[in-house]
């Protein structure tokens, strides 16, 4: 039987399209605030983003942009969802790298300045220069494997946690071969697994936490807060508070910059303090300064795997899709149907 004649659940697909649709959103709301300090980020946009919103016409990376139009996040996610697709049995490392350095010359030719980020490029002119894919990615800390990481949470059960994360290595090295990057992806693709599960929230979490111990011991040795450790630290501020003093515990004593081990445990914060209120913890990460498209998508992404899509406003997932021409329903069945 193909992929294609598999029998899906309903509920696993509900919640595999609200994976897909919640990283959008996250990263559409996020996207006119991307690098601004926080302090930036009130003065133009008030304490809190509550809507999608236009970028400035001065943006440094996405200057005017139209309100929940997504950024690289999303879209390198669906490349990688894209290869998966055609190459699940044996992941194609080599096409992979093609597509994203087709993917940033296309960006290019639409004038955005939101391109690869600084462990992606450094990996890819390092294949293109003939490196072996195990040391293309030895210098990859920052959070880009983390931000592409959901279509691995969609097509890998979170019953096996071993299996999960050598997928996430497998995909993620090419780029980004170091405990910190991969432990972070890690974690972040057993939450959207166990959210598929059907886990409850503080197991989803806890499966997270997991998957990124067992990621902290692939990849070059990084130096830095551990993410498990920083993961935990995260949930307990999000259980602790939300809205601005949530923002301010982030700032504070997490991070919010491309950072492996600062990006990805704030995602964690904002999904342990909002639960099944996907909008608002996308809204709050959006609101965060720093790097918050990525922050928003991951958020997003993991959010949208336990709540489904009834924990998202369905005009906002509308209105992403017509807006960026995405059939996120039709992936998330694609990438289901190879779920094992």
């Amino acid at each position: 039987m193909s992929a294609s004649d598999a029998v899906v659940d309903p509920k696993a697909l509900d919640r595999a399209y609200a994976t897909l649709a919640g990283l959008a959103v996250g990263d559409a709301l996020g996207m006119p605030t991307q690098s601004l300090t926080r302090e930036d980020v009130v003065k133009e946009f008030g304490e809190l983003v509550r809507d999608f919103q236009p970028s400035s016409p001065t943006h440094p990376f996405a200057a005017g942009l139209t309100a929940a139009t997504v950024t690289d996040d999303t879209e390198q996610a669906l490349i990688l969802a894209d290869v998966l697709l055609a190459s699940f049995d044996s992941f194609d490392a080599k096409a992979y790298a093609r597509r994203l350095l087709e993917w940033e010359e296309s960006v290019r030719a639409r004038g955005i300045l939101d391109l690869l980020g600084p462990s992606t490029r450094k990996a890819l002119r390092n294949i293109e220069e003939g490196a072996d894919l195990s040391e293309s990615g030895l210098a990859g800390v920052t959070n880009g494997a983390a931000m592409r990481v959901a279509p691995v949470g969609i097509v890998c059960t979170s019953n096996n946690l071993e299996a999960l994360v050598a997928r996430v290595v497998e995909v993620s090295a090419p780029t980004h071969n170091t405990s910190v990057a991969i432990s972070a992806a890690a974690a972040v693709a057993a939450v959207v697994s166990a959210g598929i599960d059907r886990a409850p929230y503080a197991v989803a979490i806890d499966r997270g936490i997991r998957a990124a111990l067992i990621g902290e011991t692939f990849g070059a040795p990084s130096e830095g807060p551990r993410v498990a450790a920083q993961i935990a630290r995260a949930v307990e501020l999000g259980r602790s508070c939300k809205g601005i003093a949530l923002i301010d515990a982030i700032n504070r004593e997490i991070g919010t910059s491309l950072a492996s081990n600062e990006s990805v445990p704030a995602a964690f914060a904002l999904l342990a303090a909002y639960g099944h209120d996907s909008w608002s913890a996308c809204c709050v990460a959006a609101s965060l300064g720093g790097d918050c498209d990525t922050i928003g998508a991951i958020t997003g992404a993991m959010a949208g795997a336990c709540g489904g899509t009834q924990s998202f406003p369905s005009w906002a997932v509308a209105l992403v899709e017509e807006t960026n021409s995405l059939d996120l329903a039709k992936i998330a069945g694609e990438l289901l149907a190879l779920r094992r």
